[in-house]
C-alpha cells in the first residue's frame, strides 16, 4: 500500500492539462481543467470533501476528463473511514469510489498517454483494494478484476502480486505462492520479486524457504550490502526466538548468517546494522562452544565488533545535520 500511495502522489504532482482530451480549448473543457486544477490543490492538502465537489465539477464540464473521474474516486476512498464501518454516512463512500473507478478505467482505456495509463492503473490497484478485506472483503469482485489488470499488461510483475496477496488473504496459499512465482518468472532480474517472496514465505513461517528468497536477491544484486545483511538478520531472529533449534541447527544457521553479514561488511565496512548483529552471531557462536579457547576469541572479536559499532554510529551522528531548536 505504501508504494501506490508514493506512486499516487507523484502522480498528483505530475498530472498537467496537456492530458486534456478532444476539444481542449472550449469553454468547457477550459473551466474542467480549472476545477481539476483545484480539486487537486484541495487533494494535496486531504481537503477531500472539497476535493469532491471539485472534481465533480470538473467531469461535469467534460464528462470524459478520464483522470478527473480516478481522482474524485480516491477522494471518496479517503473520506471512507474503516473504524465507521457501518455508519451509512462512512459507509456511502465506499460505492462512490467505486463507481469513479469503474469510470476512470473505461474512460482512460483508449489512451496511449503514459501519465493516463498509470492513473488507469491505481484506478485498478484502488478498486481491487476496495473489495479487499480491509474494506468490502468481496473476492469475488477483487480477483476478476486483478486478472484484467494482468491482462492489460502480462509483463508487470507487481499485477501477480496483487493477485498472490488476494488468494493469500483468501487461505489459497498455492495459487498465492504460484502467484508470486509468476512475478518472478515475467522479470527474473528483478530482486524485488524475490524480496516478496520471501515476505510471502515469512508470514507463512517457512524459513528456510524465506532464506532460500532473500539469497536469491541478493544473488541478483550482489553489491548491495542491505540485501546480504537482510539475511544475517532473519537467521539471528530465527535462532533467538526458535527455541526448538537443536544446537546443530543453531550453529549452521548462525555461521550462515555471519558469512552473510560479512559480505555485507566486504561492501559497506561501516555498515552498523551489519556491525551489531554480526557481533549478536558471534556470541550465539560462542555459546555453543565447547572449547574455551575458541569461545575467548569469539567473544573478543564480538566486542571488537561492538566497539567499531559505537564507533560508526557516534561519527555518523556527527557528521549529521544539527536540527533547529523549536
Amino acid at each position: 500500500m505504501f508504494v501506490r500511495l508514493t506512486r499516487l502522489a507523484v502522480v498528483v504532482l505530475a498530472v498537467g492539462v496537456g492530458t486534456a482530451g478532444c476539444g481542449k480549448y472550449s469553454i468547457s473543457n477550459i473551466r474542467a481543467l480549472k476545477a481539476f486544477q483545484d480539486g487537486n490543490a484541495s487533494y494535496r492538502k486531504a481537503e477531500y470533501k472539497k476535493a469532491v465537489d471539485l472534481y465533480q465539477a470538473s467531469v461535469h464540464h467534460n464528462p470524459d476528463l478520464g483522470f478527473a473521474y480516478f481522482f474524485l474516486g480516491n477522494s471518496y476512498d479517503n473520506l471512507y473511514k474503516p473504524a465507521k464501518k457501518g455508519d451509512p454516512a462512512n459507509d456511502a463512500n465506499l460505492p462512490k469510489a467505486i463507481e469513479n473507478y469503474k469510470m476512470a478505467i473505461d474512460k482512460l482505456a483508449a489512451s496511449s498517454e503514459p501519465k493516463e495509463q498509470e492513473i488507469r492503473k491505481l484506478a485498478y490497484e484502488f478498486l481491487i483494494a476496495a473489495y479487499g478485506p480491509e474494506k468490502l472483503n468481496d473476492f469475488s469482485q477483487a480477483e476478476p478484476l486483478a486478472r484484467q489488470l494482468i491482462a492489460v499488461d502480462p509483463n508487470d510483475p507487481a499485477r501477480y502480486q496483487t493477485l498472490g496477496k488476494l488468494y493469500e488473504d483468501q487461505g489459497r496459499f498455492e495459487e498465492a505462492e504460484a502467484e508470486f512465482r509468476k512475478a518472478i518468472d515475467v522479470k527474473p532480474t528483478d530482486p524485488l520479486g524475490y524480496q516478496v517472496l520471501a515476505g510471502y514465505y515469512n508470514r507463512r513461517g517457512e524459513f528456510d524457504k524465506t532464506i532460500d528468497a532473500f539469497q536469491q536477491r541478493a544473488d541478483r544484486e550482489p553489491n548491495n550490502p542491505e540485501a546480504w545483511h537482510t539475511i544475517g538478520s532473519y537467521i539471528q531472529d530465527k535462532v533467538h526466538r526458535d527455541k526448538g533449534l537443536d544446537k546443530k541447527k543453531q550453529m549452521d544457521y548462525i555461521l550462515a548468517g555471519i558469512a552473510a553479514d560479512d559480505k555485507a561488511l566486504a561492501l559497506n565496512s561501516e555498515y552498523f546494522e551489519a556491525l551489531t548483529y554480526k557481533n549478536i552471531l558471534l556470541r550465539m557462536q560462542a555459546n555453543l562452544e565447547k572449547d574455551p579457547v575458541k569461545q575467548k576469541q569469539l567473544i573478543q572479536q564480538a566486542d571488537d565488533l561492538q566497539k567499531k559499532a559505537m564507533a560508526v554510529r557516534d561519527k555518523q551522528a556527527t557528521a549529521a545535520p544539527a536540527t533547529k531548536p523549536k
